[in-house]
């Protein structure tokens, strides 16, 4: 009867382990799940849906392949629409029961204005085409006609990818990005294009399977071995064994009984068989555990998903916008922005600068790149440094213009000064523009700043909720600058951080006093200070106040005392070579440009408008 009980222990193992291990085999399914998408027309652009590549959950693999070249870049689906918006392109969305639709979208026609201007005022027409431009440059609106542009290099995408033939990309991508896809821009969007996922096939039941039939196999082979070991001791009796032959009596085994099969005086082989089965059960033991032990989805999960907890949230997310830029995009930015920077810098190109610098920043460099041409050993602007970050603070703004706060540490191995910008987006078909640039000290205590995935808020220009409005605080400074503890905003301001003042009074005095011993009663240097052109831009700190950039301009003026006297140029070559002249009898004005950076606190709060960070260049020099 344990005869019966093992072989059925074995019938049942192998049912079991077949069954498991069928489980991962034989029934298993596709590891992958493809999709084509079919395009109709000949659009130069391609627009992927998030919901399409989100149909199926798992890893997405996009191919697409094209004869004129294969551009694909992805980002969220509001910049790339708006991107588009004057273009005419195909939308990929997703259907009903996972099915996949196509259709083309038309550029938007620009809306006109219905009024008519009045004949006797000839420059109404203009003026109102000025205006359509300005609003259609405000609200990031798309012009009329706009002919194909090339998608390569956006600042909007977050991640890019060519190809001359195909781009097989691997994305994960969530449903609020969309990918674009196109050639060159000018010819029609590749049309073989594919998704993959990677569908997860799991069997939870394998392992179990597997494992209790490996248990029923071991439990089958002990009832094996008690069987054979009752039957041995359950035989009758034997017959009397012979007596043991004599010592001197030679052992007779010829050639002919060995050929026979007459068994010699060699050692069984039942333990050897006996010790290779005990040997082959864990084998076989272990091999089964292999199979299975290494697949996570081989195995239920009996734990329960942990759900996270119903707690209030950071942002109200109807009323918050989304940020301008990840981080990651942001850190894209800077290498591009330093890149041109250094480029335009070495062949002294403003133009090439103008790409990806504006206001002050732009205007020194312009400054910066004449001297250099005029004056041999004449030092370069400091190069704007693109890593490592250590804050990225973009706006959190789904419209344009957009405003992008870094901080970037001068150098890797020393941490004494770190680099303060502020860049700005124009409009979806614009790059990011350097604005604002200034150096922060080692000691600088930044504000608490709201983490980069949730992005601040952009203060407005007149906001009464600070302690000084970022339109006023340039012209504030400014008489802190001309003034001295005399001005009438000195209190708004904190003396310890506040050192460039100190140092533009020091160096006042001391050109003053030069200036005064050498040419007495010939001469007067006067000095004045007043708010720059450029516009405030401001973004809101944790604590309701605001990080605020501005440019303040200071000029130096020098006047004859009289007619009969000649001011010469030969000791300071910068006024000679941004003026052209040598001398002059009226006078000349050197202007500097400072770019600084301040933390202003609320209207409420106690403390004072503390200096980050600055950065002071000349300008221009003129004849009077």
């Amino acid at each position: 009867m344990r005869f019966v009980w093992a072989v059925a222990a074995f019938v049942v193992a192998a049912v079991l382990i077949g069954a498991g291990i069928a489980q991962r085999t034989v029934f298993h399914g596709p590891s992958t799940q493809s999709a084509e998408i079919a395009l109709t027309d000949d659009s130069p652009y391609t627009v992927i849906d998030g919901a399409v590549l989100n149909a199926l959950p798992g890893t997405q693999t996009l191919k697409v392949e094209g004869d004129d070249g294969v551009f694909v870049a992805y980002g969220r689906t509001a910049d790339v629409s708006a991107w588009l918006a004057d273009q005419k392109y195909t939308a990929v969305a997703a259907g009903e029961e996972n099915s996949i639709v196509s259709t083309v979208v038309e550029p938007e026609p620009t809306p006109s204005s219905t009024t008519t201007p009045d004949a006797a005022t000839p420059d109404a027409a203009t003026e109102t085409d000025a205006a359509a431009e300005t609003d259609a440059a405000t609200d990031g609106s798309a012009p009329e006609t706009t002919p194909t542009r090339s998608p390569v290099g956006s600042d909007l995408w977050l991640a890019e990818y060519s190809d001359p033939a195909a781009v097989v990309a691997p994305l994960q991508l969530p449903p609020t990005m969309s990918v674009l896809v196109a050639s060159d821009g000018t010819n029609a969007a590749p049309a073989s294009i594919s998704i993959t996922w990677d569908v997860s096939q799991s069997t939870p039941w394998s392992g179990p399977l597997i494992l209790l039939g490996i248990i029923v196999l071991v439990g089958g082979v002990v009832l094996y071995v008690l069987a054979i070991r009752h039957a041995r001791r359950s035989r009758g009796p034997r017959r009397k064994a012979p007596p043991p032959l004599l010592e001197t009596q030679p052992i007779d085994v010829s050639i002919e009984a060995a050929e026979k099969g007459v068994i010699t005086a060699g050692p069984t082989t039942r333990r050897s068989g006996r010790r290779k089965a005990v040997i082959a059960v864990p084998a076989l033991v272990g091999a089964a555990l292999l199979f299975t032990g290494c697949s996570a989805d081989a195995w239920p999960q009996l734990a329960p998903t942990p759900t996270p907890s119903a707690t209030a949230p950071i942002v109200d997310s109807d009323e918050q916008q989304a940020p301008a830029v990840t981080e990651g995009q942001a850190r894209q930015i800077l290498a591009r922005i330093s890149e041109t920077v250094a480029q335009a810098d070495e062949a002294r190109d403003a133009t090439l600068a103008g790409t990806r610098l504006t206001g002050a920043a732009l205007a020194e460099r312009a400054t910066n790149y004449t001297l250099r041409g005029s004056i041999a050993d004449y030092t370069a602007l400091p190069a704007i440094p693109s890593e490592p970050t250590q804050i990225i603070l973009p706006q959190a703004y789904d419209g344009w213009p957009r405003t992008v706060m870094a901080v970037v540490q001068n150098n890797a191995s020393d941490a004494t000064t770190s680099t303060i910008m502020m860049m700005t987006q124009a409009d979806a078909w614009s790059e990011y523009k350097l604005s604002y640039l200034g150096n922060l000290g080692g000691s600088t205590e930044m504000p608490d700043l709201a983490p980069a995935y949730i992005g601040a808020a952009q203060v407005p220009p007149g906001s009464s909720f600070l302690l000084v409005a970022p339109d006023q605080l340039a012209s504030a400074y400014a008489d802190v600058l001309s003034n001295g503890d005399q001005s009438s905003f000195a209190g708004l301001f904190d003396e310890q951080s506040d050192l460039f003042s100190e140092s533009v009074a020091a160096d006042r005095q001391k050109r003053l006093d030069a200036f005064n011993t050498t040419a007495t009663n010939t001469g007067t240097l006067e000095f004045s200070s007043a708010a720059g052109a450029n516009a405030p831009l401001a973004l809101a700190t944790l604590e309701s106040g605001a990080i605020v950039a501005v440019t303040v301009t200071e000029t130096d003026t020098v006047k004859p005392a009289n007619e009969d006297v000649v001011i010469k140029f030969e000791g300071n070559p910068t006024v000679q070579a941004l003026t052209g002249v040598a001398e002059s009898k009226s006078g000349v004005s050197t202007t500097f440009a400072d770019q600084l950076f301040f933390y202003v606190p609320a209207q409420s709060s106690t403390e004072k408008v503390r200096l980050l960070g600055y950065s002071s260049n000349i300008l221009e020099a003129k004849v009077l």
